[in-house]
Parts: structure tokens; C-alpha cells; sequence
């Protein structure tokens, strides 16, 4: 399974649009496009395929934890 796999079947199981995956990468301070994140969602196959990096992923996950979970210390 690769990046790109996971990072799909996030988007489906938290039911995420793009404006949702730029603003959950914007809470770590990570950002991307909205064609760079089409890219990614894209076939192998497909001449604009981008591979997910093990950075973005990461940083999705964290992002995802804060949207989810958000830290008690804040107020």
C-alpha cells in the first residue's frame, strides 16, 4: 500500500474535500494547492500523477489528529 493509497482512503473515511485537506495542512503549517492535492489523487497511470512524499503524509496525520483532537491547553 503505498502514501497515496492512505492518504485516499483518509479523504474517504473522514469524508474531507480539498478545501478541507488545505485547511488541515494549514493547522501544521504545511502548505499545498488544490492541484498538487488533485495530483496525488490522480492514477499512476495518469501523465500528472504526483507521489505522496512521507512528509506530506506525516504532516496530514498531524493535521488530522488537531482537527479531530484538538489540544486541551487551548482556550
Amino acid at each position: 500500500m503505498t502514501n497515496n493509497d492512505i492518504f485516499k482512503k483518509l479523504r474517504i473515511a473522514f469524508n474531507m474535500k480539498d478545501t478541507d485537506i488545505i485547511e488541515t495542512l494549514e493547522k501544521v503549517g504545511f502548505s499545498i494547492t488544490k492541484s498538487e492535492i488533485n495530483a496525488i489523487f490522480r492514477t499512476k497511470e495518469h501523465r500528472n500523477y504526483k507521489p505522496c512524499g512521507d512528509q506530506l503524509l506525516r504532516k496530514f496525520l498531524d493535521g488530522l489528529i488537531e482537527r479531530e483532537r484538538p489540544s486541551r491547553n487551548k482556550i
